[in-house]
């Protein structure tokens, strides 16, 4: 097993397939002409192949996928395909745009879930925020996730002033449709003009959602990262992901594979681990894997406290999102 120092268990992969995307989310990519990774620079999919089997060997159980957008790679499907081979949940975590060239695919290798990234309901808002016009296509592609019995979860990036209120609208979205609605705090990475004012925190989330609706809380599962609730009568649910107000650090499970072969102990760590170099030199990973992990802060990377107000958020040394994956 890979374990740190405060004795964490660590069981879950994130598997970056690339930096590159079709949308241009102004929280994710700091700019529309973003330069992406050569592919020369970027796992091949054997690569990825080898270093997942090295994580399942040392007790990784669940692999998700990410990009980017991880469904833009010509060989996603190949990818996938190889990793569904191996003991672990395979899953993956999409901007939904290509879902339906994938649904063959994703059937074959055994998917049973999957994140969709969704942050409104309005397809001229959608439009302002991903600079693409795709909102029905993703829209309609959720659900053919739930027609084909995949389970569907929704990421919305919560950001005060600006998709605030379209939270009960998402909520109503779950009384007929399974969907499981997942409200993200809005988090500071480089280049996403994170300020502290934009965040809307858990509790003022439910303060939201009780103005309209009774909710109970759902049963946490081990190593959460999201704090489930149901509308009674509802066919889906609606959860937060509390990690600027609420962190959840002290059950975290994850790991992080960029795209480019770095390991990240944490969503936020600034010290990153060259594994891809060290497989192509024919060397053993996995004397990397559990320095990295023996070497993981006790929260949020070490770059800051849960006291997000005081934030300075230039000073956080870490990627843009889209170069961390997911």
């Amino acid at each position: 097993m890979i374990i740190d120092q405060f004795n964490r268990v660590h069981d879950y992969l994130r598997i970056s397939l690339t930096d590159n995307c079709n949308f241009r989310c102004f929280y994710c990519m700091p700019e529309e002409e973003y330069e992406f990774t050569p592919a020369s620079k970027l796992m091949q999919a054997h690569e990825i192949e080898a270093i997942a089997k090295t994580f399942v060997e040392l007790g990784v159980k669940k692999i998700r996928l990410t990009g980017g957008e991880p469904l833009v790679r010509k060989d996603a499907a190949e990818i996938i395909m190889a990793l569904s081979k191996l003991p672990v949940t395979l899953t993956m975590t999409t901007n939904g745009a290509r879902l339906h060239e994938f649904i063959p695919a994703l059937k074959q290798a055994g998917v049973t879930s999957l994140n969709v990234s969704l942050d409104t309901l309005q397809a001229d808002k959608f439009q302002l925020i991903t600079r693409r016009d795709q909102f029905k296509r993703v829209y309609d592609n959720i659900h053919l996730l739930l027609e084909n019995d995949i389970r569907a979860k929704v990421n919305v990036v919560v950001m005060k002033d600006f998709n605030d209120h379209e939270i009960n609208d998402f909520v109503a979205w779950t009384k007929n449709t399974p969907v499981h609605v997942r409200f993200i705090e809005f988090m500071p990475f480089q280049g996403n003009r994170w300020t502290s004012n934009k965040v809307l925190t858990w509790q003022q989330i439910l303060q939201i959602v009780e103005a309209e609706y009774s909710f109970i809380r759902l049963k946490d599962e081990l190593n959460d990262t999201a704090k489930k609730y149901l509308v009674p009568g509802h066919a889906g649910t609606f959860a937060v992901i509390s990690t600027m107000s609420a962190p959840f650090c002290s059950t975290c499970n994850r790991m992080r594979l960029t795209a480019d072969g770095k390991m990240k102990n944490c969503l936020f760590s600034k010290e990153e681990t060259d594994l891809l170099t060290t497989l192509r030199n024919g060397e053993d990973i996995v004397p990397l894997i559990r320095q990295s992990i023996h070497a993981k802060a006790k929260e949020l990377g070490g770059q800051f406290s849960a006291d997000f107000e005081h934030i300075e958020a230039s000073a956080i040394q870490n990627r843009s999102m889209i170069t961390i994956g997911g």
